[in-house]
């Protein structure tokens, strides 16, 4: 079976997670009112994660999930998704920790049984593991104790530990695979939906500082503007305008928080063309005016 997805370089996220030889590495992620959301983006390497605090929603494909602290999240590699808190409610939300691994990692690209008939069709699609596991679960006890033990192994690097992690990798695929899922159950016009989605936000996410019209964006997909803002909504939540609108005032947080570039100048290279503007869609979004969120933003990361 052919991967469900054409992997095409300029979409995905342009980001190394570890290294060539270790193509592993942990991120603890905090999603608050000042951070609400992480937004809808896909990249090589799969995801196992267990959230710690809090609660939120994600997007994993074309499915929708409700997590909350103690549920365990593995995302496949080169699938779409996405996070988001409720932004109106002040103080942290979620914190989350996320094993980031390529798949060559465990040997996708090897011609053993495990590669051939396990890691490989993870990789492209055929076979399609939970995506989320939750308490009840009959192998949730299970994979948690094996996320304790990765922090861990992960945390001490005492010799050896690079196979440990991999060790573990392989055990937490084998206790998935039993409740796997064929890919050919989905339908190929929602691949197509997928595929035809993931082109529009790339483009976004590396034009968003541009002049961007529904028509423009309309015609890559070869539909009618009517039908493009009723395709992007169905699947991202928000309309397309709503979308880049949120995308450029959390480029412009995080720009804001460098210190290099003033308000002013923060806001023209994130595509808002009138100050007044983007200080009040900023005040809307995040409840405080960008220097207000600059010092907010340095009492967070000094706790």
């Amino acid at each position: 079976m052919q991967p469900r997805y054409e992997l095409i370089p300029e979409q995905k996220e342009p980001v190394r997670h570890g290294e060539s030889m270790f193509p592993l590495k942990r991120y603890i992620t905090i999603l608050s009112d000042l951070v609400p959301v992480v937004t809808p983006h896909w990249h090589e390497e799969a995801e196992l994660t267990l959230i710690t605090e809090g609660h939120c929603t994600y997007h994993v494909h074309l499915d929708t999930f409700e997590a909350e602290a103690g549920d365990l999240l593995f995302i496949p590699p080169a699938e779409l998704h996405s996070c988001k808190t409720d932004p109106s409610v002040t103080g942290i939300r979620l914190v989350s920790s996320t094993f980031v691994f390529h798949t060559d990692y465990l040997g996708a690209e090897l011609t053993d049984i495990c590669s051939v008939k396990y890691i490989r069709p993870i990789f492209n699609h055929s076979i399609v593991l939970p995506y989320i596991i939750k308490k009840g679960h009959p192998v949730y006890q299970q994979i948690l104790d094996i996320f304790y033990e990765m922090e861990t192994v992960y945390e001490k690097r005492e010799p050896g530990y690079e196979i440990k992690l991999k060790a573990l990798l392989f055990y937490t695929v084998a206790l998935l695979f039993p409740f796997k899922q064929k890919e050919n159950n989905r339908p190929q016009l929602e691949n197509e939906h997928i595929n035809k989605l993931k082109t529009i936000l790339e483009y976004i996410d590396i034009h968003y500082a541009e002049k961007l019209t529904i028509g423009q964006l309309a015609q890559m997909c070869f539909f009618s503007e009517y039908h493009f803002m009723r395709f992007f909504k169905k699947y991202i939540g928000v309309s397309c305008l709503e979308y880049i609108k949120n995308l450029r005032l959390e480029k412009a947080a995080a720009q804001l928080t460098q210190g290099e570039l003033s308000v002013l100048d923060v806001s023209m290279s994130c595509g808002f063309s009138n100050l007044s503007y983007f200080y009040r869609e900023f005040r809307k979004k995040y409840g405080m005016t960008p220097k207000k969120y600059i010092a907010e933003k340095k009492k967070v990361e000094n706790k």
